[in-house]
């Protein structure tokens, strides 16, 4: 119990001080996260739990993967923002098939994508120490 407090503490001090392009970084990652855990959730043997870990961590990557949606700046972003929004769109129709026939290459394919995407955006980061945040508003998300 005292170990998921320290987590959820430095979790919210963590969101509350990352810029907007490290919190676009860590939505990738819970996304990612909540999918490998879905798909952990096959192996279950009993069939309501394994259904639960399933559909709650596939619910919980859509709406990651809602968020990242909504925050795209497509007035400033152009194709990029366009694509994203399609793309996102796109994954989310992948997992609402495997929820719905509880299928895994739904899942593992949503998760090559959004590890595809993570990749590109950390590597973005670290290239440019200091990012121009307008510029990471147009492109990815509402400044």
């Amino acid at each position: 119990m005292n170990r998921q407090l320290i987590s959820r503490s430095y979790l919210q001090v963590a969101t509350q001080t990352a810029s907007r392009g490290q919190l676009v970084l860590m939505l990738y990652e819970g996304a990612i996260r909540f999918l490998e855990r879905a798909l952990g959730g096959f192996a279950i043997d009993d069939p309501a739990e394994c259904n639960e870990t399933i559909n709650n961590n596939i619910q919980r990557a859509q709406a990651i993967l809602d968020e990242l949606n909504s925050a795209l700046n497509v007035e400033d972003g152009g194709e990029l923002a366009d694509r994203l929004r399609a793309l996102y769109h796109y994954m989310d129709e992948r997992l609402q098939t495997a929820n719905l026939k509880k299928t895994t290459p739904e899942v593992e394919e949503v998760i090559v994508h959004l590890t595809t995407l993570r990749d590109a955006w950390r590597e973005m980061l670290c290239q440019d120490t200091a990012p121009d945040e307008a510029r990471l508003s147009g492109l990815a998300v509402v400044g």
